[in-house]
């Protein structure tokens, strides 16, 4: 499989992740500007951000979890040269379910969509994991 094709699910999860923080700068900025928190009541707590601000906070955490995972995935199946057409398709619908959960959190943000697709995206990316350990543990 051409690596380009391995690694734009990769590039499409970084990308949604510095987009994400950019809108978290967004959100943060216009809340000081607003006055509905002062700068030195948010200094060393962000409970005090707003809904809005801790909605986007939180969205943006949660690039640094699951993804995480997905990353590694990538980085070991690409030096292991286990890449194949099943592990590119299985990204890319890994990588649409945290567009789509990212695009719910920082929308509706109604619990139980959002945990429809961070769920799909978890057992997607558990698949991913065994198929990746059985190739590397049975030699396939």
């Amino acid at each position: 499989m051409p690596l380009f094709l391995v690694l734009l699910p990769t590039f499409i999860q970084v990308g949604l992740t510095f987009f994400l923080a950019i809108h978290m700068g967004r959100v943060r900025f216009a809340a000081i500007r607003r006055g509905e928190v002062k700068p030195d009541e948010i200094a060393l707590n962000e409970p005090n951000w707003p809904a809005k601000a801790l909605q986007a906070a939180n969205c943006y955490r949660n690039q640094f979890e699951l993804p995480v995972l997905f990353y590694a995935l990538t980085a070991l199946a690409v030096l292991t040269n286990k890449t194949g057409f099943v592990f590119v398709i299985l990204s890319f619908i890994f990588v649409a379910s945290r567009l789509l959960h990212a695009y719910i959190h920082i929308g509706s943000n109604e619990l139980r969509s959002r945990f429809r697709a961070f769920t799909f995206g978890l057992f997607v990316l558990l698949l991913m994991w065994v198929i990746f350990a059985l190739q590397i543990l049975f030699a396939i």
